[in-house]
């Protein structure tokens, strides 16, 4: 029986409260700034501000130490007490524009994007990172209402936008992507290599949940288009946010139907390159090819099935 993996997924940390409630406050964002323990985070250009690039954090800096016109958005407070805040801390995400991003940090090596250094992240700060990126893309693709063309505006201390004309509240939207570890009979691991990548670089199958499309059937679905491959079985491992710029991957296993070839067909157009590896193959390999990282669900995955970390 397959376990869940998600407590082991860098991205699926968290130690924040989100505090739903208080977005309802009309003045939240002035009651948060009167509290001296309230912190933001500066968001540019889909990066988070750190502390040193050598040791990553999160910088979180006082309430004033952002431009008033930026995008705030209330994350929540902290759960639990650490060096640097109290438990019950108020976090708040502030997206800079070029301008004040620039002054901000003149470091560049100070943005980080967790998609890279998540796994090098407390937990309260890769929960943190991931929330603060995932809203601050929404806010950037519905700037206007896709019903009514209408400019929109920020409401309910940034989780919402608000047609400007209509009134109608739009909400936040996460895209459900599956990922999925197919074996065979040997038990042997499919990985493909994406036309996207460099050629070395091999991954689990993986793509978006269509309308109207359970998970299941989207696994079938996915396998069958990228590999040719017939699966049965899908069994839910676990997930992980993965705001690059608005999915959840949903991670599954899934073997191979005893009555179809386990013969590979890329689909030549997403995937160019697919391989039966064992367990032994895949060791052998880990000079000559790369795989995804150790943020990734996908690396989780692979590592749950080679039954330990795999260091090349």
């Amino acid at each position: 029986m397959h376990r869940s993996i998600t407590a082991r997924l860098p991205l699926s940390r968290y130690r924040i409260d989100r505090d739903d409630t208080a977005r309802l406050r009309p003045d939240l964002f002035a009651e948060l700034a009167a509290e001296p323990s309230s912190r933001v985070l500066p968001v540019w250009r889909g990066e988070v501000l750190l502390t040193t690039a050598e040791h990553p954090a999160l910088a979180l800096l006082p309430a004033d130490a952002v431009p008033t016109d930026a995008l705030r958005i209330y994350l929540g407070r902290t759960t639990e007490a650490e060096a640097d805040l109290p438990a019950g801390a108020a976090i708040i995400a502030a997206v800079l524009d070029d301008a004040a991003g620039e002054r901000m940090a003149r470091d560049v090596t100070r943005w980080g994007n967790p998609r890279t250094l998540g796994h090098q992240l407390s937990d309260r700060d890769a929960g943190l990172a991931v929330e603060a990126l995932a809203i601050a893309n929404w806010h950037a693709s519905h700037a206007f209402s896709p019903r009514t063309g209408n400019a929109t505006t920020p409401g309910r201390a940034g989780w919402v936008r608000v047609d400007v004309e209509t009134g109608r509240e739009m909400f936040p939207r996460t895209d459900a992507a599956i990922i999925v570890g197919v074996t065979d009979e040997r038990d042997r691991l499919v990985l493909g290599s994406n036309a996207a990548w460099e050629s070395n670089r091999f991954s689990l199958l993986a793509g978006f949940v269509e309308p109207g499309e359970s998970l299941e059937a989207a696994v079938a679905r996915e396998v069958a288009e990228e590999s040719g491959l017939r699966v049965v079985d899908p069994v839910y491992v676990g997930s992980q946010p993965w705001p690059f710029p608005a999915s959840l991957m949903l991670g599954f296993r899934a073997t191979l139907d005893p009555s179809s070839a386990a013969e590979l067909r890329p689909d030549g157009d997403e995937i160019l390159d697919l391989r039966w590896f064992s367990r032994d193959e895949l060791r052998s390999q880990l000079d000559t090819i790369v795989l995804p990282g150790r943020t990734s669900i996908a690396r989780a995955i692979i590592e749950d099935w080679y039954g330990g970390p795999l260091e090349a």
